[in-house]
């Protein structure tokens, strides 16, 4: 099992900043991602990183504003957000893979462990 932790979400206004960090323990949590949800929407992918670190992929929405990067041997990750916007305003989630297979993976199926969230609010 792997549990995970997401802490750094709050209350900023429009064009501000915050970061976001998702503590990892128990087993390896191989490539990891954040994801989001909107009241009333379903909860969508934000950007994905690979074990090594030197592959991250971005929603288009949040590209050249968001930086995933991660530290393995403090087992975290962490989400810079940058610029941010009314529309980024969600629940924001850590998930990891079980498995080391490398791929792009983009879809909430696809990861076996998540974080409890934390709150993003971006007041405009």
């Amino acid at each position: 099992q792997v549990q995970l932790a997401e802490s750094g979400g709050g209350l900023v206004q429009a064009g501000g900043s915050l970061r976001l960090s998702c503590a990892a323990s128990g087993r390896t949590a191989y490539t990891m991602a954040w994801f989001r949800q909107a009241p009333g929407k379903e909860r969508e992918f934000v950007a994905t990183i690979d074990w090594s670190g030197g592959s991250t992929y971005y929603t288009d929405s949040v590209k050249d504003r968001f930086t995933i990067s991660r530290d393995n041997a403090k087992n975290t990750m962490v989400l810079q957000m940058n610029s941010l916007k009314s529309e980024d305003t969600a629940v924001y989630y850590c998930a990891a893979r079980r498995w080391s297979n490398s791929g792009r993976y983009t879809y909430t199926s696809e990861y076996n462990y998540w974080g409890q969230g934390t709150q993003v609010t971006v007041s405009s």
